[in-house]
């Protein structure tokens, strides 16, 4: 499971609820966040004063503030959609977000869904024992398997979309991890152009005639389960195919979640042509350099999932409010923008609607070198390591700009 933090270790792939607040718990007594955090507050509006700092709900006393930080991330509350005839199934009916203290033993499962959602379900369903499960999905979708190595290497296509070679990646999973079961392979979407799903369980399961996977779109609920048209590989959603019932004493919605709204932000965030994602490596809005939306404006990626691009992105931003020489203008993020946009116009998908690690990587490389007032601080940046030189030389250009009469704006 993803980490939050460099020093947080998990003891299984799947932490229950007492392990990931015990982490939390640690890092917030260490960091002393209960002095700096304020419980039961809705953020309404973010609005800048006449000195450009920021105020929260349009009320002072909360503090004024150099820079907005947004942690909303990309899952809000769960999605739950009503079902024809759902009333009249009468077994269980849970999303996949409300499994923590359930139990799957003996039981026939349906997992509607196949995303991240459906992978958290799997897993819930084969270390709970059940004894058959469903999973029913109304496309085809990549599955890679749960290996470092592998999710590195295909990770290292450094362009973030489909290219000329991306038949290779693609038929070495189709022989060597599905196998026999190629037929659940995508034909119509390539690799390089939605998340995949990491799991190295799910074909075994299916091979050991413990799970099954449905193509096709759902009808309604039965008594006993759900009414199923079962597609063919290649047949559009919502095409053709056989009417069978999928009995089941429990279904699992995973339908995912509501994004979570930025609309607090002010609306110049939000032009025409630079709305998220497509703001400044993805999370800085071009109008307002103080704010980042880490990890907010993600929609599809393939990487090692981690803690390491969320702690540059903040340290991007600190960077962006100590040193105005390093602050980047409108103009050049706006710019930066277009021409991701134009190197990646033959995508499939939006040029910001997918991305591979190597590529994000690049990004933060080519924002750091491309101004030489940066260099001082990518110890920092890349490693979270001295601060303090590139600070010493920042007050020093200061003390310089000011004898100079030139008083550049600096978030203390």
């Amino acid at each position: 499971m993803y980490r939050f933090h460099p020093s947080v270790k998990w003891t299984a792939g799947y932490p229950d609820r007492q392990q990931i607040v015990s982490q939390i718990t640690q890092l917030w007594k260490r960091y002393g966040l209960q002095e700096r955090t304020k419980f039961n507050t809705r953020v309404h509006s973010a609005r800048q004063d006449t000195y450009g700092r920021w105020i929260v709900n349009n009320d002072t006393s909360f503090g004024h503030f150099d820079g907005i930080l947004a942690a909303v991330g990309t899952c809000g509350d769960p999605k739950m959609p009503r079902m024809p005839s759902q009333e009249a199934y009468k077994g269980e009916i849970f999303h996949s977000s409300e499994l923590d203290g359930k139990t799957a033993a003996g039981k026939k499962v349906i997992i509607v869904g196949g995303g991240a959602s459906a992978v958290e379900a799997l897993e819930f369903v084969v270390h709970t024992d059940a004894a058959s499960t469903s999973i029913l999905a109304r496309s085809d979708k990549w599955i890679i398997p749960r290996n470092v190595f592998v999710d590195i290497l295909l990770a290292l296509n450094i362009f973030g979309q489909e290219t000329i070679f991306s038949w290779i990646p693609e038929t070495l999973l189709k022989k060597f991890f599905y196998r026999d079961l190629e037929d659940l392979a995508p034909t119509s979407d390539g690799l390089f152009t939605e998340t995949p799903m990491v799991n190295s369980d799910i074909f075994h399961q299916i091979r050991q005639h413990k799970a099954e996977w449905l193509r096709g779109d759902i009808i309604c609920f039965t008594e006993h389960g759900m009414r199923f048209r079962q597609r063919a590989k290649g047949v559009p959603k919502g095409g053709p195919g056989r009417e069978i019932e999928v009995k089941a004493d429990m279904v699992i919605m995973a339908t995912g979640y509501e994004r979570p709204s930025l609309s607090f932000l002010p609306d110049e965030c939000f032009q025409k042509d630079y709305q998220p994602p497509k703001w400044y490596l993805q999370v800085f809005p071009p109008e307002h350099i103080s704010v980042c939306c880490n990890n907010c404006t993600y929609v599809n990626a393939i990487g090692t999932v981690g803690n390491y691009h969320i702690g540059i992105y903040t340290r991007l931003l600190l960077m962006f409010l100590v040193d105005p020489l390093a602050r980047p203008q409108e103009y050049w993020m706006k710019r930066w923008i277009d021409m991701t946009s134009h190197l990646k116009s033959r995508a499939p998908t939006g040029a910001f609607d997918f991305f591979t690690y190597a590529e994000l990587i690049y990004w933060f490389v080519f924002c750091v070198a491309i101004n030489p007032f940066r260099w001082k601080w990518a110890p920092f940046v890349f490693l979270g390591v001295g601060d303090a030189l590139p600070k010493r030389v920042v007050g020093r250009e200061e003390r310089v700009r000011n004898g100079l009469g030139m008083r550049g704006k600096r978030f203390e």
